[in-house]
């Protein structure tokens, strides 16, 4: 017999049937950190969508977390084009009299430009630079000296300037920025703890960046000699100047800073140039003031039209960098080119008409509750957010959407998979979205396999217990597969 066997397996190798890719996928999930969680998943050739590589809860609606920008940024370069630019625009009421009085108003209108006054995208400028540009204009226009006011139209958008679903820990951070039609500096500003060497000590503020007229600030937090990250939170609605901060920082021997959401963008904007003009001797005698209806324009005289750079490098930002005021703010902006109000709302329904229209998904695939994945409330099957995928695959600014995504090795909250991915030296050939909120991890992107054929995949985990590397792990693998198709 054992002869026999030598002679078999000399004269007829074994063969070694490969796993089905579904198989395969399911055991990569069986994992001790997703038990008691939902995992769903699903890839397809672009080319072939209907015919998935593998599919799991493929139609159970899950939390996507940031990969629903994924959405948003698809909506906005299909209604918008790549090369849209946001438009910001200073006006005054009248012309000066001969000694350069201006016998009237300022009026800063708000264009919706979530990038004014941020070198986040390139091209744009520092939000300094951006006021030294107004400065000139006012006194280009032969203004000495304003009798009136300066104020910040904010009518293009409407209340809440915040979704609603997002939840009271992130509120008041910079990552929860209120969204404005006069956007500045990204609507956050830096705040400077004292130096504190010593762990479980109190920490108060020593100062902030920059300094913003009627903000209080109460710290509760203490340092935490063992942890060297930010765990404090700032704790205020939009609109409020009474802020609270809890939680721990590091210790350090210097400043530590942490970023705090701007309470009214708009105001503090027309207050930072109402002190630009008066400390270059453009006296203003009135006040710095919001307004939420719009003068008529078309009797103002303009002074200077400030524009953004392109929609194709902002969606850069939100994507790579998962920057979520920008999306929230490209998401009403859907809504206005429907011809409607520059809503919350109005926003969120746009981004759903643009996926019915495009039978991308169906009513019940989706709950969206704003458009940065920020809510733990918003939904979505993962063959929703394929379909996705695989309708910009076949878009005329796919380009810009694909270079949009991150790779692995790019800076973010997927810097884990580099690590896996790398070895391999494929790190190029994957572009990905991460997805992470409390209790959430999620991923979506493309690949390619050994030909070229490009894939687009979808990995979505809830109701996690706990972080573990495990499942950087099993999401590199399936990723890996995904690459060693033929």
């Amino acid at each position: 017999m054992q002869r026999f066997l030598i002679f078999i397996l000399t004269f007829f190798p074994l063969t070694v049937v490969a796993q089905p890719l579904q198989d395969f996928v399911q055991q990569k999930t069986d994992i001790s950190v997703l038990k008691g969680s939902l995992w769903g998943g699903i890839a397809a050739y672009t080319d072939a969508p209907d015919t998935p590589l593998f599919a799991l809860q493929a139609d159970t609606r899950l939390t996507p977390a940031s990969t629903l920008k994924l959405l948003t940024t698809a909506a906005a370069l299909e209604t918008l084009g790549p090369q849209y630019r946001f438009e910001t625009r200073l006006y005054a009421t009248a012309q000066p009299d001969a000694q350069g009085t201006l016998h009237g108003d300022l009026y800063l209108r708000g264009g919706g430009d979530p990038t004014l006054g941020s070198t986040r995208v390139p091209g744009a400028e520092t939000y300094q630079t951006v006021l030294n540009t107004w400065q000139k204009a006012v006194e280009k226009a032969g203004i000495k000296k304003i009798t009136g006011n300066i104020y910040a139209d904010t009518s293009l958008f409407e209340d809440p300037s915040v979704a609603p679903k997002v939840n009271w820990e992130n509120m008041g951070n910079y990552y929860a920025a209120p969204v404005s039609a006069l956007c500045f500096n990204d609507n956050l500003f830096e705040i400077y703890f004292s130096p504190q060497i010593q762990g479980n000590k109190p920490v108060s503020v020593a100062r902030t960046s920059p300094e913003i007229d009627q903000l209080a600030l109460q710290s509760f937090v203490t340092t935490d000699a063992k942890n060297k990250k930010d765990n404090a939170y700032v704790y205020g609605a939009p609109g409020q100047y009474n802020l609270k901060i809890f939680g721990t920082i590091p210790t350090s021997l210097t400043e530590f800073k942490i970023k705090g959401a701007l309470p009214d963008p708009a105001l503090f904007t027309v207050q930072a140039l109402q002190k630009q003009l008066s400390q270059h001797g453009i006296p203003v005698q009135g006040k710095a003031q919001t307004i939420t209806d719009a003068p008529d324009y078309n009797s103002l005289l303009l002074l200077h039209t400030y524009q953004s750079p392109t929609l194709k490098d902002i969606i850069v930002i939100v994507n790579k960098r998962s920057f979520n005021l920008y999306a929230e703010v490209l998401l009403r902006h859907l809504a206005l080119a429907e011809g409607q109000r520059g809503s919350l709302q109005n926003g969120i329904n746009a981004l759903n008409q643009f996926l019915r229209a495009r039978k991308i998904a169906s009513a019940t695939d989706t709950v969206i509750y704003d458009g940065s994945g920020l809510a733990r409330d918003n939904l979505i099957t993962p063959r929703a957010l394929l379909q996705t995928l695989v309708y910009m695959s076949n878009s005329p600014y796919f380009s810009y959407y694909y270079e949009s995504l991150a790779t692995p090795d790019d800076r973010g909250d997927l810097l884990l998979l580099r690590r896996f991915l790398k070895p391999q030296k494929k790190v190029k050939e994957v572009r990905i979205k991460g997805g992470t909120i409390d209790s959430v991890k999620a991923g979506a992107g493309y690949t390619r396999d050994q030909n070229g054929r490009l894939i687009a995949f979808v990995m979505m985990a809830n109701n996690l217990a706990q972080k573990d590397e495990a499942l950087f792990r099993a999401h590199e693998d399936i990723i890996k597969k995904l690459l060693e198709q033929e």
